[in-house]
């Protein structure tokens, strides 16, 4: 009889194992810079508007 352990963890392998030719390097790469270009352009706008709301009080 199989250990419950091994059919998850064979479960989760073969997902990985299924889905990891999808993963192509140029996508990874583009999600990176693209989620990094976002985080600083956010910063930056909450920098303005909270420079912007001390200046009226």
């Amino acid at each position: 009889m199989m250990n419950r352990s091994a059919v998850g963890h064979g479960t989760f392998g073969g997902l990985l194992l299924g889905t990891y030719p999808a993963l192509i390097m140029g996508d990874i790469m583009k999600t990176i810079l693209l989620a990094t270009i976002g985080a600083i352009v956010s910063f930056c706008v909450s920098l303005v508007l909270g420079s912007l709301t001390k200046r009226k009080k």
